[in-house]
C-alpha cells in the first residue's frame, strides 16, 4: 500500500538523493572546474556518502558526464516543429539560452579548459557527442521530408550552427541574441540547399 507520506514525495527517497547529487555536481563543477572537481565536495553539498555516489555512479567521471547530459537535456530539449529551419532555430536560441546563464557559462569553460587528461577527455567527448547524436535527429527528419539534400552531414552542420555561440562564450565574451540565432541559422542553411531552394525560401 502507498503510504500519505510517499504520495507527497514522488520518486522517493533514491530520486531525492540522486537529485541532491545532481544539484551538487553542477554547484561544484560552477565554481572549481573540472580539474579541482571531488567527489567528497558534492557528497558534502548533497549531504550523502561519498560511497553512495560511487555505488551508483562508478567514477567521477561518469557521475559528471551523466549530470552534464541530464541538465542539458533539460534545457536544450531537441525541437520537432515540422520545418528544419525553424527546429534550428529553436535549438539554437535554447543553446542561446543555457550559454547566456551563469552555470551554463561556467559548464562551458570547464568542459573546454579542463586539460588533455584521457579521462577528461572522455568526458568531453561522451558529452558532446551524445548531445550532437541526439540533436541530428532535426536533419534525419528534414532528409526524410526532403528539405536539405540526402547526403547532408548532420554533425558538420550542427556543429558550424554552435560553434559561434560557443566562441562568443569563450573568447570573445559578446553577447548573443535571438536575432544572431537566426541569422546564423539562415547562414547555415542556406549554405546546404541548392540555390533554387533559397531564392524560394519562406519564412515561418
Amino acid at each position: 500500500m502507498v503510504t500519505e507520506e510517499a504520495r507527497r514525495r514522488p520518486g522517493g527517497r533514491s530520486a531525492r538523493i540522486a537529485q541532491a547529487v545532481a544539484d551538487a555536481t553542477l554547484t561544484v563543477m560552477a565554481e572549481k572546474g573540472l580539474a579541482d572537481f571531488t567527489v567528497t565536495d558534492v557528497a558534502m553539498r548533497a549531504g550523502v556518502h561519498e560511497t553512495s555516489i560511487y555505488r551508483r555512479w562508478g567514477s567521477r567521471e561518469n557521475l559528471i558526464a551523466e549530470t552534464l547530459l541530464a541538465y542539458s537535456e533539460r534545457l536544450i530539449p531537441v525541437p520537432d516543429t515540422g520545418s528544419i529551419r525553424t527546429d534550428l532555430r529553436e535549438l539554437l536560441a535554447a543553446v542561446a539560452d543555457y550559454l547566456s546563464t551563469p552555470i551554463g557559462k561556467a559548464m562551458s569553460h570547464a568542459l573546454a579548459f579542463s586539460g588533455d587528461e584521457t579521462r577528461w577527455e572522455k568526458v568531453r567527448f561522451d558529452f558532446w557527442t551524445t548531445r550532437l547524436q541526439l540533436a541530428r535527429s532535426i536533419v534525419d527528419r528534414a532528409i526524410e521530408r526532403q528539405e536539405v539534400p540526402p547526403n547532408t552531414d548532420a554533425r558538420l552542420l550542427l556543429e558550424t550552427l554552435i560553434a559561434p555561440l560557443q566562441f562568443r562564450t569563450l573568447a570573445t565574451r559578446e553577447p548573443f541574441d535571438r536575432d544572431l540565432c537566426d541569422r546564423l541559422t539562415d547562414l547555415v542553411l542556406d549554405g546546404i540547399l541548392p540555390r533554387s531552394t533559397n531564392t524560394r525560401k519562406q519564412k515561418p
